[in-house]
């Protein structure tokens, strides 16, 4: 019996000496919650997604500048209001020197994406760029990086918005001549008037479209100018693009001309004679841009807004009588640009 006893009592030593050697289970961090606290409160203190844009001309041009201005309240709203994005604006910059001081003290305050929206800016851009690598910059309408890692580039196919309007252009002109005021020819500017160009001579061969391109993009009364001489030549519909084209929208209303516009929407301004726009949506672009830079992609990238993704979309003025027939042929020239079926022919 005795025996048994240090038997047992061995076992049961031996036992506590083998538990003794095991590994123990690690006991529950119980400050990890606080740590996932002050990660968060981290990741509130970084505040918001910070933009600034240097824009050629007002935020209410109904036309390129405030065509950005627009995007950006669109993308604001989206993102949860000013405590998600933020942005500031330096507009009616035509001049490029006061343009490119302008870029280069945004990036200075270290903005998350400084905006240069102007072809005319690119040069500047190109040099300020290197000298912030950590700032984004984007610019536009192009797709040159210039491959400079930290610039995006964005431009607008304004040539599909614009055959739009050609169509509809020729379908409504009693006289068969259309006038077109255009500013330089560049840009989205200059794929616009070749757009409508060929969109009107696709659907009536005899049509005669006058182009007349002043050399400037603000100058309203060269804008005007342009109008009348179109007038004088009896264009009864016209057509332009930029900033300056309140000028040759004022022509249009006072002659009972129409007109069709591009950028932004210009009903506003003469809703009787106005019969659509091709509205640029650069939201859609700033939404793909802000994604990258939020996981890390500066620049290197450029973009296109189109019929097809949703960056240009044709606006019919609810208060002019568009003929069914023609707004149906406008909506069909629509979707055929889309899905391929018709091939916009541009000159070389």
């Amino acid at each position: 019996m005795k025996k048994i006893r240090i038997l047992l009592v061995g076992l049961v030593v031996l036992g506590l000496l083998f538990s003794a050697c095991q590994p123990q289970q690690q006991e529950p961090d119980v400050e990890e919650p606080a740590v996932e606290e002050e990660v968060e409160e981290e990741q509130e203190d970084a505040g918001p997604f910070r933009i600034a844009v240097v824009m050629p001309s007002s935020i209410n041009d109904l036309a390129f500048s405030q065509s950005m201005y627009d995007a950006l309240l669109r993308v604001q709203e989206e993102m949860g209001g000013e405590e998600a994005m933020e942005f500031v604006y330096s507009d009616g910059m035509f001049v490029v020197d006061d343009a490119a001081a302008a870029i280069r003290d945004y990036a200075s305050q270290g903005f998350d994406l400084v905006i240069a929206h102007g072809s005319q800016y690119g040069s500047s851009l190109q040099e300020i760029a290197p000298d912030f690598p950590d700032t984004s910059f984007a610019w536009g309408t192009t797709v040159d990086t210039f491959g400079i890692d930290n610039i995006f580039a964005y431009e607008a196919a304004s040539d599909q918005g614009g055959y739009v309007n050609g169509v509809m252009a020729a379908s409504l002109s009693d006289s068969d001549v259309i006038g077109v005021v255009g500013p330089i020819e560049t840009g989205d500017a200059k794929l616009y008037v070749d757009g409508f160009v060929a969109g009107a001579e696709a659907t009536n061969p005899d049509v005669q479209v006058n182009v007349n391109y002043i050399g400037s993009f603000s100058d309203v009364a060269l804008a005007a100018e342009a109008a009348n001489t179109h007038i004088a030549a009896n264009a009864d519909v016209l057509a332009g693009t930029a900033q300056m084209v309140v000028g040759a929208i004022g022509v249009a209303e006072e002659n009972g001309a129409l007109w069709f516009g591009t950028q932004a929407s210009q009903t506003e301004l003469a809703p009787d004679i106005v019969v659509a726009n091709q509205v640029y949506r650069w939201d859609v672009v700033l939404k793909e841009v802000i994604t990258n830079i939020s996981e890390g992609t500066l620049g290197g990238e450029s973009f296109t807004i189109n019929l097809a993704n949703g960056g240009e979309v044709m606006e019919y003025n609810e208060q002019f009588d568009l003929p069914e027939d023609v707004k149906t042929l406008a909506e069909e020239t629509v979707q055929g640009i889309i899905d391929g079926s018709i091939t916009i022919d541009l000159p070389e």
